[in-house]
């Protein structure tokens, strides 16, 4: 699938455009008001339904067929064309998918597997799934993302490492480019976990791209969703073949299984429901994922001058936000801040996986991850979902500004 609106993406007009006058505009004007006179809460998410998925969803209702099957193909063929892979496998959420891609890539009993303690815990979480260990590196401390610097130290004092599990975070692509390189030398397996990174691109490259499969999310706060719902996408025919076994209990994928199951697996099916949302909200990815970077370009501008970090952006990524993250050592202040003026923010994440209490057995759970901890201590995300209006912005631009002006 193309994009088909007439903004390119990653047009630099669009930041320019939403900065311009940035001097000029009020920020500290008074919120809207609610008819009963309480001002409007700003939320840290805001999913959104569109009348044409509404009426999808009443089609396949009425047709009757519920489970997998045909909408369920066009999504998958949909969403591998617009990540530039030849297949894609749907799966019932984004953790389903990336443990169904690490058993379809052969994912063997105490295989050690590369990956991020900064992420939600389904990253670590497959891998165990699939009978593997993670084992953790550390995180760059501008990007979040692996360290590719950390990644080969890891390697240099392991020798049982086959594969790399990069998670793309908060929109932003991991180093790509860097972590395939080491993947190539040591001639390990790449799984990226897309789930928060829709759209992203790395030197002009889509993210789902780079690894031998990808996973995607379609949880209802993400860029794109289909209530729950997950994508595999791969080059890798084989990938594709085990993968689509794997999530329909194991049956031959040529449409002739029936009750004929030749491998291991579980019910991992989406639905055509869910499929039907995502076809939709494929269609509107693009223009949303313009809408946060718009209000990222926003922050960006009005928050320049405070003692916060705001979101890095490397000169070869296209961020699309999921998540406007800053870092400051007053967090829990500027958090209780922002609650006060009901603007609802998010941490993600308070506690690395390494130090989650489910962890406390594997074995690289006591290693030290300095950069992984301090920012487990010092991010927060703002609201930067499309939904967003003029008067959220101002509202949180504001409530921020106060927050470091007034001490």
């Amino acid at each position: 699938m193309t994009d088909t609106d007439p903004t390119p993406e990653g047009d630099a007009s669009v930041e320019a455009a939403t900065s311009a006058g940035a001097g000029a505009e009020a920020v500290d004007a008074e919120p809207e008001l609610d008819r009963d006179g309480t001002s409007t809460p700003v939320p840290i998410a805001e999913p959104e339904l569109s009348d044409d998925a509404i009426e999808r969803v009443a089609s396949i209702l009425e047709a009757g067929r519920l489970a997998d099957g045909p909408e369920v193909r066009a999504f998958e063929e949909e969403f591998a064309s617009y990540c530039g892979t030849a297949d894609a496998v749907a799966t019932a959420n984004g953790t389903t998918a990336l443990h169904a891609a690490l058993e379809a890539i052969g994912l063997e009993a105490g295989d050690a597997v590369i990956t991020s303690p900064f992420s939600f815990v389904a990253s670590a979480n497959a891998i165990r799934l699939a009978g593997g260990t993670p084992v953790f590196a550390d995180i760059d401390p501008e990007t979040y993302t692996l360290d590719p610097t950390d990644v080969e130290r890891v390697l240099g004092e392991r020798n049982d490492i086959v594969g790399l599990l990069p998670v793309h975070l908060y929109g932003l692509p991991a180093d790509m480019p860097a972590l395939c390189e080491l993947a190539d030398a040591h001639d390990l397996f790449v799984v990226e976990d897309a789930c928060q990174a829709h759209g992203a691109k790395i030197d002009g490259r889509r993210v789902g791209e780079f690894g031998d499969a990808a996973c995607f999310s379609f949880y209802p706060t993400k860029n794109m969703t289909t209530g729950e719902g997950g994508m595999i996408v791969t080059d890798r025919d084989d990938i594709a073949a085990r993968a689509a076994s794997y999530v329909n209990h194991g049956r031959e994928t040529d449409g002739t299984g029936g009750y004929e199951h030749v491998a291991l697996g579980h019910n991992y099916r989406l639905t055509s429901v869910a499929a039907a949302i995502g076809r939709t909200q494929l269609e509107r990815l693009p223009a949303c994922n313009r809408a946060r970077r718009e209000h990222a370009a926003y922050y960006d501008d009005r928050l320049a001058d405070l003692p916060l970090e705001t979101p890095t952006e490397p000169a070869n990524a296209r961020h699309v936000y999921h998540q406007y993250t800053v870092r400051t050592d007053e967090r829990d202040a500027l958090e209780s801040t922002l609650s006060e003026r009901e603007v609802q923010t998010g941490v993600y994440y308070e506690t690395p996986i390494h130090r989650q209490p489910a962890y406390e057995t594997v074995s690289t759970a006591a290693a030290s991850l300095p950069q992984a901890e301090r920012a487990a201590a010092d991010v927060l995300s703002l609201p930067v979902h499309p939904g967003l209006t003029e008067r959220d912005r101002r509202t949180v631009v504001e409530a921020v500004r106060d927050h470091f002006t007034t001490q």
